[in-house]
């Protein structure tokens, strides 16, 4: 262990195992740690079931109904990828997904006065949908041709919006939007959690509701994949592909200290022996003084023996809550797989729901989402604190990333890796660049 590496990596949660990955096809000498005996940190799926009872302090086993122990994989934090998202793009251009197997989740719903409907994403299903009356469908029609047409490179297309000052509620007038129209676009197409972005330049909204869209094209159902056993498969698939490159992996790994000098990292002391390094990577749980808290997020596990109610009894689904629908500043989200992505056992479902706490009773706040759920065999809850970097690394090169929030997609956490990534090196990341790393390494592909 006493050596000079070019980056040390603490925690194997996704956003470091990505970073890992990268740095290595970059030709960096890594050496990744973590204190568990586990990869995955805060992002891990937890088997088996008794491990899961253990973590969340539950003095029962798990009765004989649930199945054997071993068929399940629970997700801690439950996301989904956008199948057109920035998460697949790394997953292909790194090669990782010969790793993995995906599968894509059955349906995307949105709750509007207690009940729940199927998100109307392409203009037939906008047609069909019991959403929106008459009159209201062909302008939400127009909008998403609007939409889908538009081109920030190509004025022609703006049709008098100017995506970088007009702000999104004036794009929602002009197309003449009701309220639960604007809802469900902003929260279950945009993946907005609050309604902060209606006053923002619509250009964001535009593009993202534009990924909504291509995401859902790719495999029809619904734009959102997810991989069998668990999302504790992704941060082992980026760790697999730092090691191809010479990445050093160590867990169970203690970490006594960051060792300092002049107000820059010099190296890490786990055991009495120093690595050296020039740039630090971590998750915030390996520097409290360095981060400050943003929040907390509520997140609810709960075991079912049924699929939930009003979904065709999809396998595997979201449901969004939009704020607007049960007062509150931001939205509530169900996700939920089941057996069909070997991730419980035989005719079990595992619905997570999240949101971001904003009383100081954070589990009577999830309430309309649990009681869409009824009857639930077993539930987990944890409420987690949210932690950020309290600066920008470029003295100390200790780069720490960002707590997980309560999005159900990781788009997020793509942003937050490639911010990581330009104050590192000082370039933006590029995906072609990656691939054309690999093809260094591995060759042209074969046709």
């Amino acid at each position: 262990m006493d050596e000079e590496y070019d980056v040390i990596v603490l925690g194997t949660g996704l956003t470091e195992c990505i970073l890992s990955g990268i740095m290595s096809v970059n030709g960096k000498k890594v050496l990744h740690m973590d204190r568990n005996p586990y990869y995955g940190g805060e992002s891990s799926s937890i088997t088996p079931l008794e491990e899961l009872y253990k973590r969340f302090g539950l003095s029962d086993s798990p009765p004989e109904s649930m199945g054997r122990g071993r068929d399940w994989n629970v997700d801690l934090i439950p996301k989904f990828l956008m199948a057109n998202g920035q998460l697949v793009k790394m997953l292909l251009y790194t090669e990782v997904t010969r790793y993995l197997d995906f599968k894509v989740v059955e349906g995307s719903f949105v709750y509007k006065g207690g009940k729940i409907y199927k998100v109307p994403s392409t203009e037939t299903e906008a047609l069909a949908s019991n959403l929106m009356g008459m009159f209201e469908k062909r302008r939400f029609r127009k909008f998403l041709v609007f939409v889908a047409n538009f081109d920030e490179n190509d004025p022609k297309t703006f049709e008098g919006v100017d995506p970088k000052a007009t702000s999104m509620r004036d794009v929602y007038k002009k197309f003449d939007l009701g309220q639960d129209v604007i809802d469900f676009t902003g929260h279950a197409l945009a993946l907005y959690r609050t309604d902060d972005y209606m006053d923002q330049p619509c250009l964001e909204t535009i593009n993202r509701i534009k990924l909504y869209s291509e995401s859902l094209a790719r495999y029809g159902k619904s734009p959102y994949l997810y991989p069998l056993y668990g999302l504790g498969e992704l941060p082992q698939g980026f760790a697999r592909l730092s090691a191809i490159y010479g990445g050093t992996y160590m867990l169970n790994k203690p970490v006594d200290e960051i060792v300092m000098e002049n107000g820059r990292v010099v190296g890490v002391k786990s055991e009495g022996e120093v690595a050296r390094c020039k740039q630090l990577i971590c998750d915030p749980s390996y520097i409290p003084d360095r981060v400050r808290k943003a929040g907390q997020v509520i997140r609810v596990i709960c075991v079912l023996s049924h699929p939930i109610k009003n979904t065709s009894d999809a396998n595997s689904c979201q449901i969004i809550i939009p704020q607007n629908q049960v007062n509150r500043n931001s939205d509530i989200y169900v996700c939920m797989i089941s057996y069909a992505h070997n991730v419980a056992a035989q005719g079990k479902y595992i619905a997570i729901v999240s949101t971001t706490v904003e009383t100081s009773e954070p589990e009577a706040e999830i309430e309309p989402a649990l009681e869409l759920l009824e009857p639930i065999d077993q539930k987990f809850v944890a409420i987690s604190d949210l932690y950020e970097p309290s600066d920008d690394g470029s003295e100390s090169q200790v780069f720490a990333s960002r707590a997980y929030d309560a999005t159900t997609h990781f788009e997020t956490t793509c942003n937050d890796i490639k911010d990581i990534y330009k104050r590192m090196t000082g370039s933006d990341f590029d995906f072609e660049n990656m691939k054309r790393k690999q093809n260094d390494v591995f060759g042209e592909d074969e046709q």
